[in-house]
């Protein structure tokens, strides 16, 4: 993928560069010496704050609509790392992610210290664990995201959904709710350029994407009630209700 711009590619990501360092050291003063109770909270406003001055460096323009949610459990389709830090500049946020992000570049640093929930959905018992970990966190008032499609799409279709995480979200009343995320560039091709997918390499990716002038992403929340205590039956419904959601939201 060739990148264009390359004053603009440059000037970003020495941008980019200042505001993870910043984050660290802002992480070290906020985050890294909380007692065990606060630190959650700490973690997920700090992760917000520095994921707005990302979303800054892209010229991204989130455009929300429908009721944002404040806890409970968050499903969401995924269409890249962008998705990120869409989501938790809108609210402070406890992210469930595969355990490969946490070894990609910056972002899997970013995610790992904003308190993320890390699985590997191939061992049961992590997945029990986890489920455990988000059950803790819902009960504690959290927000917690979930994409449950187990990886990134190119935006076309919603993937059907694995439904191992969302035990917690069958068996309790915390309240529910669906996010559909979608993006537009006017100089670029949204599958290739934005969406983070099939066989595309993080720096290539990146440096690509920090030479487009601007980057609006839509995002619709709706909630959603239950219709049963099937995890299965929950994930074929919350996929359905996302797909609903993104023709709503079609710029």
């Amino acid at each position: 993928m060739m990148t264009r711009h390359p004053l603009r590619v440059t000037g970003r990501f020495l941008w980019f560069v200042g505001v993870v360092l910043a984050a660290a050291l802002d992480f070290l003063f906020r985050c890294a010496f909380r007692p065990e109770n606060s630190a959650p909270t700490a973690r997920a406003l700090w992760l917000q704050r520095h994921s707005r001055r990302v979303l800054k460096i892209f010229k991204l323009d989130a455009r929300v609509s429908g009721p944002v949610p404040t806890s409970g459990l968050l499903v969401s389709n995924h269409l890249g790392y962008l998705d990120i830090f869409v989501l938790a500049s809108i609210a402070p946020i406890v992210f469930v992610a595969k355990r490969e992000i946490k070894s990609w570049p910056i972002v899997g640093w970013l995610t790992q210290m904003g308190g993320t929930l890390f699985v590997d959905r191939e061992c049961r018992a992590q997945v029990g664990q986890v489920n455990d970990e988000i059950q803790a966190a819902l009960e504690r008032g959290a927000l917690v995201v979930l994409f449950p499609e187990g990886g990134s799409s190119n935006g076309q279709t919603v993937l059907p959904f694995k439904s191992s995480l969302l035990e917690p979200a069958a068996q309790s009343t915390h309240p529910l709710s669906v996010s559909a995320i979608q993006y537009s560039i006017e100089d670029g091709d949204v599958i290739r350029e934005v969406c983070y997918w099939g066989d595309h390499t993080f720096f290539p990716h990146l440096l690509n994407l920090l030479g487009k002038r601007a980057v609006r992403a839509n995002v619709r929340f709706a909630p959603v009630q239950r219709t049963g205590t099937d995890r299965k039956q929950l994930a074929v419904q919350l996929r359905e209700e996302i797909l609903k959601l993104k023709t709503q939201s079609v710029p």
